[in-house]
């Protein structure tokens, strides 16, 4: 009975250490995900040129998808991790890693797309690119601090006593901050 306890509790490690795994990755996603994305818009706003903006929207939606495929596998861990943990294993099951016993019990792929934890933020991204692509949100004109007329800019910086926050409405080619 002892050595049944000890692989149970071995195999349970061996799963929890995929379970992190899925974790780490997903975080790397969302990392480069923001890092990748804000190169493309920054050389947008540098070149002036929504070309960039345009092409920022495949890597978000190829980081938003990889994302949701960690989590749902992240899932079916889970789920197997709580059947190892419940359930009485057989002599052929110890140390099994296969999930597919979980696929009806854990949310598919495309309904994973829209979890709270995924959309929280690869949908803000792609929001703010699209908006950057189509022009709702401008870009500054020949580079620096030129934007056109009517935008709203606020720059926020931090100052020995705090932070400052300044904003002005572009009246001109140029708006100082």
């Amino acid at each position: 009975m002892a050595e049944a306890s000890e692989t149970r509790v071995q195999h349970l490690e061996m799963i929890q250490g995929v379970i992190g795994r899925m974790g780490q990755n997903s975080f790397l996603l969302k990392g480069w995900s923001v890092t990748l994305v804000t190169a493309l818009i920054a050389l947008a706003a540098k070149d002036s040129n929504q070309t960039y903006a345009w092409i920022a929207i495949a890597p978000a939606a190829v980081f938003w998808g990889l994302d949701a495929y960690y989590l749902r596998q992240e899932r079916l861990f889970r789920a197997l991790y709580g059947w190892v943990r419940s359930a009485e294993t057989s002599s052929a099951e110890r140390f099994s890693m296969r999930t597919e016993r979980f696929k009806r019990d854990v949310a598919g792929w495309a309904s994973t797309l829209v979890a709270p934890t995924i959309v929280g933020l690869h949908g803000v991204v792609s929001v703010i690119v699209l908006l950057v692509a189509i022009g709702t949100i401008p870009l500054p004109q020949g580079g620096g601090n030129s934007w056109p007329d009517g935008c709203f800019l606020v720059s926020i910086s931090k100052t020995t006593s705090g932070v400052q926050i300044k904003s002005a409405i572009a009246t001109s080619w140029r708006v100082p901050m």
